[in-house]
């Protein structure tokens, strides 16, 4: 009877427990509420950042979208300079990289900025014409590029489930933007713009990964690096594009509340890159993919109820499309790199079956 309840009583404790190698036990329950808390962070993050980007690009008084962008630049690179004195200033308490400028660094960062530029302003532009309900559809071509340019840059090849998947997305959105036609809504300049946007943040990918060697593999310093190369780089562009005239006319200049909400939109653009890193580390590159996916339909869905929109069961159908793809893909990619993996393991494995035993 004894043995019975000790053996029990060690089932529990393994399925309610998380062990590894030099860690303490940790719940099952309190990884989970962790996992929990750090997802809902995300969500709550990007869908808000989300839905306060499209209330500042829709103001009609004001039509200057790169000094939106460029303000939020800005306080990105405030808050790397902030992050950087209170680790000094608190160290143990605060962990953040030491920031100290080096042309050189910022010099080969320019090809990257550049795209990111790209990124955010035409990812800006889309959300300023299209809206918050037809944003997911409108961006949802990343996928398709990331595997265009895979096969066309990096000479990689994809899998014919993967390609399907791909298609499902396109079908998506030539659906999407045919029920935006119908509805009367679609706006071409939000759509290209969209499009240009996804292109945009394939580049931005490959980029990344080309000159992350370059700040030591430090994402916070090439968040750095980047802001501050784009804060530059932005003045020149709203000269060009007269946005500085619009600035000066726009009624609400000293207004607090508008500038409030500038801030925080820069805070969200900032806080954006931390929860992403954050739920990949409590997750996995895999369940943060799903979990994006999760997210832009629970916001396509906000937006929807938000502003009490009458959508057709075709212009819905053409949502599920592109997020049923983009998760059948995250899906089939993942079971791919596991597939990749296993001759990996099964080879180290034989390997030191070798060492360990002379008779092999």
């Amino acid at each position: 009877m004894n043995r019975s309840q000790l053996k029990r009583s060690r089932i529990l404790r393994m399925a309610f427990t998380d062990t590894r190698p030099g860690d303490k036990e940790e719940t099952f329950i309190l990884r989970a509420t962790k996992i929990g808390l750090v997802v809902t962070l995300y969500w709550f993050v990007s869908i808000s950042m989300v839905f306060l980007n499209n209330d500042l690009l829709d103001n009609k008084d004001l039509d200057a979208p790169v000094f939106i962008t460029f303000f939020q630049c800005v306080v990105s690179v405030g808050l790397c300079l902030l992050m950087n004195f209170l680790a000094n200033f608190c160290p143990g308490y605060v962990d953040f990289p030491t920031l100290k400028f080096d042309l050189r660094v910022s010099r080969e960062m320019l090809p990257l900025t550049i795209v990111f530029i790209s990124m955010i302003t035409f990812n800006n532009l889309c959300l300023k014409h299209v809206g918050v309900a037809f944003y997911t559809v409108g961006r949802s071509l990343s996928t398709v590029f990331n595997v265009l340019l895979s096969y066309t840059v990096l000479k990689q090849s994809t899998s014919l489930y993967a390609v399907l998947c791909c298609g499902v997305i396109l079908g998506g959105f030539w659906l999407g933007v045919d029920q935006e036609s119908v509805a009367g809504s679609l706006s071409w300049t939000g759509v290209i713009f969209g499009v240009v946007a996804s292109l945009c943040v394939s580049l931005n990918a490959i980029y990344t990964k080309k000159v992350l060697p370059v700040v030591d593999g430090n994402i916070w310093k090439l968040s750095f690096y980047n802001n501050l190369n784009a804060s530059v780089l932005f003045i020149p562009l709203m000269v060009i594009l007269g946005e500085f005239k619009s600035l000066f006319e726009f009624e609400r200049l000293t207004d607090l509340h508008f500038w409030g909400m500038m801030t925080l939109g820069g805070v969200f653009g900032f806080a954006i890159g931390y929860v992403t890193g954050l739920q990949i580390k409590f997750t996995s590159p895999l369940t943060h993919n799903v979990s994006g996916t999760a997210k832009s339909c629970a916001q396509t869905v906000l937006a929807v109820v938000y502003w009490a929109s009458d959508k057709s069961l075709l212009w819905w159908t053409s949502n599920m499309m592109v997020l049923g793809g983009s998760c059948a893909y995250t899906w089939v990619k993942g079971l791919e790199m596991k597939k990749e993996q296993v001759p990996v393991d099964a080879q180290i494995t034989n390997t030191e079956k070798t060492k360990d035993d002379p008779g092999v």
